[in-house]
């Protein structure tokens, strides 16, 4: 009997980029090899990583223990590079925030899977203060199922390698050439993506930051952040609680008040939509 297992590659170690050598990946099926031949059935496996699923831990008589709190997620989302990002598409950068930060569809496009996965992976570390990495389809094939499920999301960053995606403007808000170096905001989304004197500010900022040789990736992932929360800090003067005691919500009236340059008053009103702080 021919059997083909996987287990889930974020539950070894790996060296501070994310990467898994070839040495590791053997002794991983190695491992799994071992275990079958010793129990002659897959449930064994499946056991295992059910219990690091639901108890954050596992043993082996071979390996000893795996404990989940001994690995800090947080490595993980660093793996891709912020700073290789900007280098790509400097001053552009800030259209990926904006469109994060408003949770927009983004389609990304490279004939290599490889490139597509790493750079996917690497966007969401631009709102760090969402840590949220189930906005991420990184392989996504022009089938009907699996377009049907995609747009059931409200806003994510989905990967192709079929360039024909650039022509479904039905399933983006920005698309990213990345083979080209390209940046395009589709026609309904430029509204809410109109850019102004706070997207420049944001924009040289992550440009700064970046091209900085003494800053790590996450220096950067931090300045970045302390941007966002400022952004956040501004909008909270015009938020109040809702007629129901619940959650805040944007007044309208009081933002229009405050007289931004038009551009940022619509971010910061797209932004409040983003963050369900609309009144009903």
């Amino acid at each position: 009997m021919k059997a083909n297992f996987s287990i889930p590659l974020s539950l070894v170690s790996t060296d501070e980029h994310g990467f898994i050598s070839q040495q590791l990946k053997f002794q991983i099926l190695l491992s799994c090899k071992r275990m079958y031949l010793k129990h002659g059935s897959p449930v064994k496996m499946m056991e295992s990583y059910i219990a690091v699923l639901t108890k954050g831990i596992c043993q082996s008589e071979e390996n000893g223990s795996f404990l989940s709190k001994d690995f800090d997620v947080r490595k993980a989302y660093l793996a891709g590079s912020i700073k290789d990002i900007v280098s790509q598409f400097g001053m552009e950068t800030v259209i990926l925030h904006t469109a994060l930060m408003l949770k927009k569809r983004i389609v990304i496009y490279h004939p290599k899977i490889e490139a597509v996965q790493e750079f996917t992976r690497t966007l969401p570390a631009l709102v760090w203060h969402r840590q949220d990495w189930t906005i991420l389809h990184s392989y996504v094939h022009l089938s009907a199922d699996e377009l049907e499920a995609l747009q059931m999301c409200t806003g994510y960053i989905a990967g192709f390698v079929d360039l024909e995606v650039n022509n479904r403007p039905d399933l983006y808000d920005v698309f990213v050439n990345l083979a080209d170096s390209e940046i395009s905001i589709a026609p309904l989304a430029k509204e809410a993506m109109t850019m102004g004197k706070l997207h420049k500010e944001i924009g040289q900022l992550i440009v700064q930051s970046a091209e900085d040789p003494e800053k790590s990736d996450s220096q950067v992932i931090q300045d970045i952040a302390l941007k966002t929360k400022e952004i956040f800090t501004n909008l909270a003067p015009f938020s109040e609680v809702s007629n129901d005691g619940g959650k805040r919500v944007l007044n309208l009236e009081a933002l229009k008040q405050k007289r931004f340059p038009p551009a940022t008053e619509n971010y910061l009103y797209h932004l409040a939509a983003a963050e369900q702080m609309l009144k009903i």
